[in-house]
Parts: structure tokens; C-alpha cells; sequence
């Protein structure tokens, strides 16, 4: 009995090392609305609203949103972040399917004909990290 109690108290101090990643999201337009973003674990799912791993959203700050994202597992991800100027909690669209609303990704641009691929976005969150994604 000794023995699981011991371990029941040293176990938690070995678990799962949890990370947090600062993102700087650079080029808003305005204070209009606010800045959501979606993080992606796998290829698989990518850009999917029903594969989202995490996602928030907080007051746009023109020039530069500072958002802060706690309680990530060591691993590799891709974000995905857009400036919801008008507040409806969607990446607004024209009819071809183009984003109305600033976007970025983690590590990746906008490419000529769509968006890039997880591999493109993905960057390995190991420790306490910081980046930076400019949104087009």
C-alpha cells in the first residue's frame, strides 16, 4: 500500500510536460472584431472545422495580437489564424471560396491557388516557444 501511495504522489510530477506557445500576429488591419485561431495535429484533418485540435479567439489588436496558447503536449502542430473583422466566428469568403478576412499559418503562406499543407505549416512545440505569423 505504501508503494502506490508513493507513487500516486511522485507520478503527476512526471507527467506530461506541457508547453506553451506564444504567437505574435502581426499585420491587423484594425481593433474590429477579433483574432481566432485553430491548431492542427495531423495532415489527415488539417483545415477542418471538425479536426481542430484547439481553437479561441480573442480582441484584434490593430498592428500586432499577442495570443498565448497553454497546455500543449510536446509534438508537432499547424495553426491556422484569421482576423474575424466582423465578428460572425467565420473565415468570411467569396463565392470562389477566396478568404474576405486576413489569414496566416504557422510557418507557412498563402499559396497562388489555396492554402498550404500541414507539412508546410507544421513546427515542432518542444519547449516554451514564440513565433510569429503575419496574416495576408
Amino acid at each position: 500500500m505504501r508503494k502506490i501511495l508513493i507513487l500516486g504522489i511522485v507520478i503527476p510530477f512526471f507527467g506530461v510536460a506541457q508547453q506553451t506557445l506564444s504567437i505574435d500576429v502581426q499585420g491587423v488591419r484594425n481593433s474590429e472584431g477579433s483574432i481566432s485561431y485553430a491548431v492542427y495535429t495531423e495532415s489527415k484533418g488539417f483545415l477542418k472545422v471538425d479536426k481542430v485540435y484547439r481553437s479561441d479567439s480573442i480582441k484584434a489588436v490593430q498592428g500586432t495580437t499577442h495570443l498565448v496558447i497553454n497546455n500543449l503536449p510536446k509534438g508537432n502542430y499547424a495553426f491556422a489564424v484569421f482576423h474575424d473583422e466582423n465578428s460572425n466566428a467565420l473565415l468570411d469568403t467569396n463565392w470562389l471560396g477566396i478568404p474576405r478576412e486576413a489569414i496566416g499559418f504557422s510557418n507557412a503562406r498563402m499559396k497562388t491557388f489555396g492554402p498550404p499543407t500541414f507539412e508546410e505549416c507544421s513546427i515542432s512545440v518542444l519547449k516554451n516557444s514564440s513565433i510569429v505569423v503575419l496574416l495576408e
